[in-house]
């Protein structure tokens, strides 16, 4: 079966959190809308900034304009979520055209990443009326949550007929932080993995979203990737969410897309993202690129299909890798991820998630440098960087080496390799860090023929696992080879002539906590049927968020 084999890599650095807010304001309608400037993250020479504009009128906001200086020294360097223009010290912001109107009562955010220390915006205008209230920044309390610059994202409507499962609200999320994980489309088969065990192990009600993966991308378009599983296979009462077998009617929605359908329904607070691409497919990507305004449409006739329109809540893009090499190479230039980004927006609008896993390779002149994330960041929800398989049995003779450092540590094998290292290469190319989500592995990579039981020993070649040698199921590995030591901020496992690495609940509260502390918008996971029966790594997970 496919597997999306990831490489990625980062830097380390303690960012200190300080929020700063200048309320602004210009009599509009009968009320006022209201502009807010909060910096969620300064580390001196530089900061993230969230820009909220409030309505706060008795009636809709159509688009909004804003004007300010910002004193010299500070210039904006990256911006997403508004179009944003430069004369000298003075800046122009204005609404994203796919943004829909503010109606009364509502706002909407858009956000930007300054040079040097946070310093406040003077003269500020908003439509064309003075803010108001001076220069002088009030200081507001801080906060753990992290800010949400992405539009509003609303889940098209239910169209199906019910099912017979009550309603299982879930928990809200983690200090609204995301906490997504994906669903292989092939662990139906010889994994006995369906939805059903995502409510039976009580991961569903931790879980905010839900990535589908995969359709496929051939001739520049959007496919599906395995029809049985997707929507044909029909499910006994025994295996279904709801206890409620398929029928054979026509038109009837079957396979793993109608047990999402019904998921969603017993936890309507789950949101579920088809992903297209991965190791395997992400080959028509290239082609794609070169006419990215028909790869969107093919992807939105095919995600919205009348007949599961319902189930799905946006795209998500696994481009492995956008002019780089994965699986194969591709050559469409640094601007060809941005460009497809943008086109995904455009043509999914503002209620629908557009989300993408990319590269985590942190090295210098790695695969992050080559391609534009930052450019692309402001028609995302947000990004994935996949911080797992950075080493692993594909050398076969090692040296052995955790597969998801989180930080590195002395004879790491390849500096930037580890997700520090990728968090702190995006943040600094102009990502902000409430678009980044820490990836976690539910599985481990391993050697066999190791007579070391401390990293860096050499190996004969990949240990024996399940399904593909090299790699095995966190939920086998606890008890067949139990961790025994803890490096970068992973755990290692040295058993007989076999060696592991792998996440524990352990090393995923110290993960969770790092996810935190950087002010990142939350976590992934890959993949779902990983863990144990009764959820013990996404339960770490959710608990670690706070």
């Amino acid at each position: 079966m496919r597997r999306s084999l990831r490489r990625a890599l980062w830097a380390s650095t303690v960012v200190a959190v300080a929020v700063a807010a200048i309320p602004v304001a210009s009599a509009f309608g009968a009320g006022s809308v209201t502009t807010q400037f909060a910096a969620s993250s300064d580390w001196g020479s530089g900061h993230e900034v969230r820009v909220t504009v409030t309505n706060g009128s008795d009636a809709a906001v159509a688009t909004w304009r804003i004007e300010f200086d910002l004193p010299a020294g500070t210039t904006i360097s990256s911006f997403w979520d508004a179009d944003v223009t430069r004369s000298g010290n003075r800046y122009v912001a204005v609404k994203k055209s796919w943004a829909g109107s503010i109606p009364p009562g509502g706002s909407q955010s858009w956000g930007y990443i300054g040079t040097g220390a946070f310093r406040a915006p003077t003269n500020c205008t908003i439509n064309g009326a003075s803010c108001g209230g001076g220069t002088n920044p009030t200081t507001a309390p801080p906060t753990t949550r992290p800010p949400t610059t992405a539009p509003p994202t609303t889940a098209p409507p239910t169209t199906a007929p019910p099912t017979t499962a009550p309603p299982t609200t879930g928990p809200p999320p983690p200090a609204g932080r995301k906490l997504v994980g994906y669903f292989a489309q092939w662990g139906v088969y010889q994994r006995q993995y369906f939805v059903k065990n995502i409510h039976t192990s009580g991961s569903a009600s931790k879980l905010t979203h839900i990535l589908y993966a995969f359709g496929n991308v051939t001739n520049g378009q959007c496919v599906i990737g395995d029809s049985y599983a997707d929507y044909d296979m029909a499910y006994t009462a025994a295996n279904s969410v709801d206890g409620v077998a398929d029928t054979w009617d026509t038109g009837a929605l079957r396979g793993s897309f109608n047990q999402l359908r019904k998921l969603k329904r017993m936890y309507p607070n789950i949101k579920v993202i088809w992903s297209f691409g991965g190791w395997t497919w992400s080959g028509g990507f290239g082609q794609a690129a070169q006419n990215p305004t028909a790869f969107a449409n093919s992807c939105y006739n095919l995600v919205e299909d009348p007949r599961w329109a319902d189930v799905f809540d946006g795209i998500d893009i696994d481009w492995e890798y956008p002019n780089a090499c994965g699986l194969t190479c591709d050559n469409s230039g640094p601007n060809s991820f941005k460009n497809l980004m943008s086109a995904l927006r455009n043509r999914f609008g503002p209620n629908n998630l557009v989300t993408a896993a990319i590269t985590a390779d942190g090295s210098s002149g790695g695969k992050i440098d080559a391609a534009d994330y930052a450019g692309a960041v402001g028609s995302l929800d947000w990004l994935m960087p996949m911080t797992y398989d950075y080493f692993g049995a594909f050398n076969p003779q090692g040296p052995t080496a955790p597969h998801s450092p989180l930080t590195a540590y002395p004879g790491i094998p390849t500096q930037g390799f580890n997700s520090d290292a990728a968090i702190q290469k995006l943040k600094s190319k102009g990502v902000p860090a409430s678009k980044l989500l820490l990836g976690v592995g539910f599985y481990g990579r391993g050697w066999t023929g190791v007579t070391q039981s401390t990293p860096g020993g050499t190996a004969t070649g990949a240990a024996p696992g399940t399904y593909e040698a090299g790699i095995e199921d966190y939920k086998v590995l606890k008890t067949r080879c139990p961790s025994n030591g803890t490096v970068g901020g992973t755990a290692y496992a040295y058993c007989g002539n076999q060696w592991w690495s792998y996440d524990t609940p352990a090393t995923i509260g110290g993960k969770m906590t790092y996810a935190r502390n950087q002010g990142l918008g939350g976590a992934f996971f890959w993949e779902l049927s990983g863990d144990t029966t009764n959820g013990e790594l996404i339960g770490a997970m959710r608990g670690g968020l706070g």
